[in-house]
Order: C-alpha cells, then sequence, then structure tokens
C-alpha cells in the first residue's frame, strides 16, 4: 500500500499538469478557425502618432511612449482626455463576421501598462482613469458572445508604468520582469480568465521572462480556464501556439499549431493619423494573398486594425476587412477548416486540402494553363472553378488540372480537384547511392524552429530536423554524426534507435528532434552534419 500511495503521489501532479493544457479537440477548432481580427486600441490611440504637433516617426504608433521618449507623466495624462465614444462592440463585432473572421483578440494591457479593463490592480485603467468609465474588453466580450464570434485577449508581460518595473527608456521590449511585477501580472491574467467569459486565447507579448515565470504565466490561465490557448510569447517552450515574427510567414508547412500577427501597414498596429494607406484594393489582394499564405502552410491569420482614438474604425481599415470578407463569401469553402498543402512547392501558386478535395490557388497561369501536383498518386476524378454562379467544369490530365478559359478573379483563380480515397503525394526524395547506403545532410534537411524560445530577439531555435528518401525494403544501420545526447529518432512516424526496418514504400521520411522543452538542447539538431542509413541485408 505505501508502495501505491508513493507512485500514486508521483502521478496525480502529472495528470492534473496534463490536464491543465487545452485538449485535442480544442486545438483543432482553434486550428480550424484560420482568420481572426486584432485590434491594438489604448491612450495611444488618443495620440495618433503625433505628440505636440510633431509626427514620431520611430517604431510602431501603439509604443509611441517609448519611441517617441514622452515624459511619463505627461503620456500619463493623456488618460485623463481619453474619452472613445463612437467606439461601438457590436460594430465592431459584425465588422468582424462581414470581414469572414471567426474570433477578436484586443489589447487587454499593452507596453504603456494602461489597461483597457477594469482591474483591481491599479487605477491605470480605461474606467477608473478616463472619462470613458467603461470597461472596453467586457464589452467587446459581451458583443462577440451575441454573435457567436470567440474572444481572446493581447496581455503584455512588461509595464512601463509599474512602479519598479522595467520603464519606456529601455532599448527593447524584451525586459528582464522583477518579482513585485510578476505576482501584479498573475493577478491581472487572473481577473481577466474569471471575468470575461471563455477566452479562446491569451496573446502574451514581449518581455524576457524567466522558464519559471513563464510556467507560471501559462498554469495561470490553464487553472482558470484549460481550454485557452496561451501564446508562444509567453517563451520558454511554454506556449500552446507558436507565433510567428510580426507580418511574417514561414516558407514552408510548418507542422504544428501557429500563428501569423499582421497588421493593415507593416509600420504600424496602433491608429496613425497620417499613415499612407494606399489602395483599398492593392491592400484587400495583399491580405488575401497572405491569408492564403499562411493556411496552405496550416498557420491561422490574425489582421489589426487600429482604432482612432475617439472608437471610431479608420474608414479605409474597414473597406479592406470587407474586401477580404466578400472573397471568402465565394472562396471560404477553401480556407475555413483546409489543411495545409501537401506540396513543397507549386509553381503557379498555393493549395488547401480537405477529405476528397483539393483546392488550387492560381496566381500565375502556367504556359500552356495546366496546373501541375508534383508527386501527386492519388487519382483526380474531376475538377471544376471555385467561385461564382457557374462553376466551370475542367480537364483532368493525370497529376494535373487543365485550366479553361482566364477567369476574372482577383488575386486568385480558385480550382477544386477532386479524388478518390486516401490523399498520396511523394515529395522530393533523397535517392540512395549505388551501394544501398543513404546519406542524409543537414543541408539537405527540412528545418523546423520554434521562434518562441527564450525572447522575441533570441535567435529560432530548431526543434526539428525532416528527410525524405528513398531506399530498398531491408534492415539499416543509423549512424548520427556528430552523434547526439538526448535527441530522439523516427522513422516513418515511429521511434527508431540506431537500427530499422524499412519496408517497401515510395518514400522513406526520417526526422530527429531534441528532448523537451529543448531549454538546453536548442542546438543539438542544428549540431548533425551527415546521418548514415547503411543496408545490413
Amino acid at each position: 500500500m505505501r508502495l501505491l500511495a508513493t507512485l500514486l503521489a508521483l502521478f496525480i501532479p502529472l495528470a492534473e499538469a496534463q490536464s491543465l493544457r487545452p485538449s485535442a479537440e480544442t486545438v483543432r477548432t482553434w486550428q480550424e478557425r484560420k482568420f481572426g481580427m486584432f485590434i491594438h486600441f489604448g491612450i495611444y490611440s488618443e495620440l495618433g502618432g503625433m505628440w505636440k504637433g510633431e509626427r514620431i516617426t520611430r517604431g510602431y504608433s501603439e509604443q509611441i511612449q517609448a519611441q517617441g521618449n514622452l515624459p511619463k507623466d505627461e503620456y500619463e495624462q493623456v488618460a485623463r482626455r481619453f474619452n472613445p465614444v463612437r467606439w461601438d462592440p457590436d460594430q465592431i463585432a459584425q465588422l468582424a463576421r462581414a470581414a469572414g473572421m471567426k474570433f477578436i483578440v484586443i489589447t487587454s494591457k499593452h507596453h504603456d501598462g494602461f489597461s483597457m479593463f477594469h482591474t483591481r490592480q491599479s487605477e491605470y485603467n480605461v474606467v477608473d482613469s478616463s472619462p470613458y468609465g467603461k470597461d472596453i474588453v467586457k464589452g467587446l466580450a459581451d458583443a462577440c458572445a451575441r454573435v457567436g464570434l470567440k474572444f481572446g485577449v493581447y496581455y503584455s508581460t512588461i509595464d512601463w508604468h509599474y512602479p519598479g518595473g522595467t520603464g519606456a527608456d529601455m532599448p527593447r521590449n524584451d525586459n528582464l520582469i522583477p518579482k513585485a511585477h510578476e505576482d501584479f501580472n498573475v493577478a491581472q491574467l487572473q481577473e481577466l480568465t474569471a471575468g470575461y467569459g471563455p477566452l479562446t486565447e491569451i496573446w502574451f507579448d514581449m518581455g524576457k521572462p524567466t522558464p519559471e515565470q513563464s510556467k507560471r504565466f501559462t498554469d495561470t490561465v490553464h487553472k482558470a480556464q484549460p481550454q485557452c490557448m496561451v501564446s508562444g510569447r509567453v517563451f520558454n517552450h511554454q506556449g500552446d501556439f507558436t507565433v510567428m515574427g510580426d507580418n511574417s510567414i514561414p516558407e514552408y508547412v510548418i507542422d504544428e499549431p501557429w500563428q501569423t500577427p499582421a497588421s493593415i501597414y507593416d509600420e504600424t498596429w496602433g491608429y496613425r493619423s497620417w499613415q499612407n494607406r494606399g489602395d483599398a484594393a492593392a491592400k484587400t489582394s495583399e491580405h488575401i494573398e497572405k491569408l492564403v499564405k499562411v493556411v496552405s502552410r496550416g498557420g491561422n491569420y490574425l489582421l489589426n486594425i487600429g482604432p482612432r482614438g475617439d472608437g471610431s474604425v479608420v474608414e479605409f481599415e474597414a473597406e479592406v476587412l470587407k474586401g477580404v470578407g466578400a472573397w471568402l463569401k465565394d472562396y471560404g469553402e477553401a480556407i475555413y477548416a483546409a489543411s495545409a498543402q501537401p506540396f513543397r512547392k507549386l509553381d503557379f501558386g498555393y493549395a488547401t486540402v480537405k477529405p476528397g478535395r483539393l483546392y488550387l490557388f492560381v496566381k500565375t497561369r502556367p504556359a500552356g494553363g495546366r496546373l501541375v501536383l508534383p508527386g501527386l498518386k492519388t487519382k483526380l476524378t474531376r475538377a471544376y472553378v471555385l467561385g461564382g454562379a457557374k462553376r466551370e467544369v475542367l480537364k483532368v490530365e493525370g497529376n494535373g488540372v487543365v485550366l479553361g478559359a482566364a477567369q476574372n478573379a482577383q488575386p486568385f483563380e480558385v480550382v477544386v480537384a477532386e479524388y478518390g480515397g486516401a490523399l498520396e503525394v511523394i515529395p522530393p526524395s533523397i535517392a540512395p547511392h549505388a551501394d544501398g547506403s543513404v546519406l542524409l545532410s543537414a543541408k539537405q534537411a527540412d528545418t523546423f524552429y520554434n521562434y518562441n524560445g527564450h525572447g522575441y530577439y533570441e535567435r529560432p531555435s530548431i526543434y526539428k530536423l525532416q528527410w525524405h528518401f528513398t531506399a530498398k525494403p531491408g534492415k539499416y544501420r543509423i549512424e548520427v554524426k556528430p552523434a547526439l545526447t538526448g535527441t530522439s529518432i523516427q522513422v516513418d512516424g515511429r521511434s527508431a534507435g540506431l537500427e530499422v526496418q524499412l519496408g517497401s514504400r515510395d518514400y522513406h521520411t526520417l526526422a530527429i528532434t531534441p528532448p523537451p522543452p529543448f531549454a538546453k538542447g536548442d542546438r543539438l539538431p542544428g549540431a548533425v552534419d551527415l546521418i548514415t542509413l547503411t543496408r545490413e541485408n
């Protein structure tokens, strides 16, 4: 009995820790949403990128306090005139729906420390320190619930206002977090997870927390709401999804939950009165293409707006969002709940997948009008043009589709290619040498990075190297040079030691990964020079 009690004592904390994480179903439904609205809104919106009649051109406008070297006491007084009487949370929710968005994430507190919710931890918030006197976050959470949108909040772990915290004069926003400020953050996270309904995600940002602090922030969220997804910018590999760099899209498919945060313009997220907004149609096409790129590589796209200080949405931004929404009415079938493309690269554009259907986004018509799907082994049964009242049926030819007359659809023609059975695609693969051995060099690998390791400015860590290769069936010895400690080897999705039995597949996949959470082993896979598979029979 004593042994059993000891085993249970060891097991129960592990089980509790595992139960805190979002379920596989939660992760799946989060991934299926694909498109959401980001909102950067705070007292910086009142300034619009201006200070005492001058443009502050350095950095993002939501960070004007730091980028403009504004005196702390003068900046704090902006709260006294922040009165967004034109802020209409129901109108915002309806705009998100018109844009085809499935969720909204708003800044509950940015780096300047001004809370857009009624926190009890500081009077420096929208209810206690502004003439507006209403809880912005609560109003939007309720509006989202009324129309069926999921809701989440952004939360900065640094705070230029907090006494004893790191100030706005720091050269970069990767400040260390003192213990008292850590406790303050935890208290605010407890408020957000307790008083604003079910949250789909908490979007942490910046700072350089210790591994223990990152875990504490994540655990605080998960203890209150186990199904709330935590962004990777909580750092130290504690997040539930990876966040790419601002306005950044990876070059190929990433096989983990991830998200690209994007702004209408690269130059700012918060409202900038003097921003060059350009042409609305061109900007709409730009963000449709970015959305397609992200979804084709397995991610979600979070597109930002920056309301004015009075709470109104910039008309240009609303026009762009509605343009994306109009496109999604015709082509959303190819976006929502779709999986990443199985092709390494397509000469004509991008693709997504659903059971029985490939969706082909044609950016550039190939010569001869034939869309070639490299490595496709599964037989296509029929193809047609998606969108519009009439769906033109196209000719299927081997592993491709022959286009008809050019469609007047921007920025893509979208083609549906149907198939039967399981989808099989043979990726570009490394061939064996004459003696049957296979050599896999680091330069030939697909390299998978985690962007949310130790801090925003740290080099992304490698969490996996992967190769595709062909080989005759038989038993093979695996040799890794230089030999690495603690890494695992998987062949065709199964754990392997230094020997593996290969069957008669069209190709094989070998991957190596460091042990989680990679805190001390970030560079292990990157140290690989060569993997050799030698046939023994």
